[in-house]
């Protein structure tokens, strides 16, 4: 038993015809080893000055970002203390109005308790208005003539 390969020479020959000449890499005649350091040094060096462009980028944006909501949220900041204390102030003339209206109202309470008094006496005296005006006109005329009777003494 022979573990050993040779060539031997099949149907279709030795090797098929894409496979005329020896190999020799990638590159042909460019550098082997060399020239393939030499691209994947080059893919690096693009490599990093892409990533430190687009860090700086980031970071920029990043700022730029970070400013903005810094000043929106001073801003929502002070608008929320100055609308506290607008509500506040506005709770309190809330409270004093109806405290206001309640003493209006019982005053108004009294006032129509008094009306409600007043009115028999002053519109139902059986009277009609120019009766009542005959006798203010009577009790004028009188008061002045008191007056001259005063004013004569002296």
């Amino acid at each position: 038993m022979q573990f050993t390969q040779t060539r031997t020479a099949g149907p279709a020959g030795d090797a098929p015809e894409s496979f005329d000449k020896p190999y020799t890499g990638m590159g042909g005649s460019s550098g082997g080893v060399v020239g393939m350091l030499e691209v994947i040094l080059s893919d690096f060096v693009r490599l990093e000055e892409e990533t430190t462009s687009e860090e700086a980028t980031a970071a920029r944006e990043f700022e730029s970002f970070s400013e903005e909501t810094t000043a929106d949220k001073d801003s929502k900041t002070a608008s929320e203390d100055t609308k506290s204390k607008s509500k506040i102030t506005k709770d309190k003339e809330l409270l004093q109005a109806k405290r206001d209206l309640s003493g209006t109202q019982a005053e108004l309470d009294s006032a129509d308790e008094y009306f409600s008094k007043l009115k028999p006496e002053c519109l139902d005296a059986g009277v009609d208005f120019e009766e009542r005006d005959a006798r203010r006109e009577e009790e004028m005329e009188s008061l002045k003539d008191a007056l001259k009777l005063l004013g004569d003494e002296q």
